[in-house]
């Protein structure tokens, strides 16, 4: 007896539809929304606790959680349908996201609130708690071990050019500095310098203010290139 030869189309319906089929019920949605929701909390929580900048912004924080509910609940729909994950990843192809992310820090929480989403929109909840717990106590433990390096502060002297003698004499005494920058316009100088601020320091910047030809004399606490 002759064995028929299955059509394409046959073996698609039977083999791969059947795999990437499945049900999508209310209570599993609801689930993986309830855990991505209860990680994205510890992340938001995590990104509080270590944020370093200027300003810190409750839109990008909340944003964090909201990200990973989303990346949930694309990820649970388009598990229970092939036809509709190749329709999603047609349509979200054209999406284009034009914000700028500045810090690098910002990138990272977000590439770590979308893995929320697709570890809890697969249904995999405790691998989702284990990995989160693991990764936020490793990043705040590397955070308390970098301040207990001293942090860099950038000294910035506006003097007349003609005093630049006074200006070595600080030098001197600092020791241990990098120049970041030197602007002249005429006969006034701006020098910035990267220093260490310890006791010694401190008392080096105050006795500059008082030398002569020293315009402005101005301290401010910055992160540098390679600081957390």
């Amino acid at each position: 007896m002759p064995i028929q030869p299955l059509a394409i189309s046959d073996f698609f319906k039977t083999k791969v539809l059947e795999q990437f089929t499945a049900s999508l019920t209310a209570g599993d949605m609801l689930l993986s929304l309830a855990a991505s929701f209860v990680i994205g909390l510890v992340i938001l929580l995590v990104y509080r606790l270590t944020f370093k900048g200027v300003i810190f912004s409750k839109n990008f924080a909340f944003s964090l959680v909201l990200l990973g509910m989303i990346t949930a609940l694309v990820i649970r729909t388009i598990s229970s349908n092939l036809a509709l994950s190749l329709g999603m990843v047609g349509a979200l192809s054209i999406v284009r996201f034009r914000t700028a992310i500045k810090d690098p820090t910002d990138t990272v929480f977000m590439f770590w609130a979308i893995a929320n989403g697709i570890i809890t929109g697969a249904g995999l909840y405790f691998i989702a708690g284990i990995a989160t717990v693991t990764m936020g106590v490793l990043y705040i433990l590397i955070g308390y071990l970098m301040q207990k390096r001293s942090e860099p502060y950038l000294l910035v002297l506006r003097y007349d050019a003609e005093y630049e003698k006074n200006i070595t004499w600080v030098l001197r005494r600092l020791q241990k500095y990098r120049i970041k920058s030197k602007t002249v316009s005429g006969t006034s100088v701006e020098l910035a310098l990267e220093i260490t601020l310890t006791e010694r320091a401190n008392e080096i910047v105050n006795q500059a203010n008082t030398l002569e030809g020293i315009q402005h004399v101005s301290l401010v606490s910055y992160e540098s290139e390679f600081g957390l």
